[in-house]
């Protein structure tokens, strides 16, 4: 399943990846960013359960399962543009928003604005199509529910 996946995502002009490949992609790149400070904390993978589970409406095993495979995936994948260009085509703008958010989640879930999570996530924002002031305003509603403000 991965390499097939992999050779979809590396292909030359991709189609749209079918609902549970892109939910996969999406999986994979919360993993990355958790992994980008060279930290990859339970905090962190029990953050990325959650979002999955609230976002697909998976139970906690099937979330687990999820994040598994993503793990597998993004040490497999050659790079982050391949996972965004996926999810991109894959998933309306409104819905790449809450992509953004589901980004901020795993940045912020260690309590901790780590310099390499953050520039991921600038990075890989245009990269989904989603402006700086969206990406911006995902960033304060996730500090907001996070933080309680």
């Amino acid at each position: 399943m991965i390499a097939d996946l992999l050779r979809r995502l590396t292909a030359p002009d991709p189609e749209p990846l079918p609902y549970d490949d892109a939910r996969t992609a999406l999986a994979a790149l919360l993993v990355r960013i958790a992994r980008a400070d060279g930290d990859y904390a339970a905090i962190e993978q029990a953050q990325i359960d959650r979002v999955l589970a609230h976002r697909y409406g998976l139970s906690d095993a099937e979330a687990r399962s999820l994040r598994a495979e993503a793990e597998a995936l993004e040490l497999e994948a050659p790079d982050t543009v391949r996972f965004t260009r996926a999810i991109k085509d894959s998933v309306p703008y409104e819905d790449r928003v809450h992509v953004i958010e589901a980004l901020w989640f795993i940045v912020l879930a260690d309590g901790q604005r780590d310099q390499r999570e953050d520039s991921l996530l600038r990075m890989i924002a245009p990269m989904l199509g989603i402006n700086d002031r969206d990406s911006n305003l995902a960033r304060k509603r996730v500090e907001d529910a996070h933080y309680g403000d």
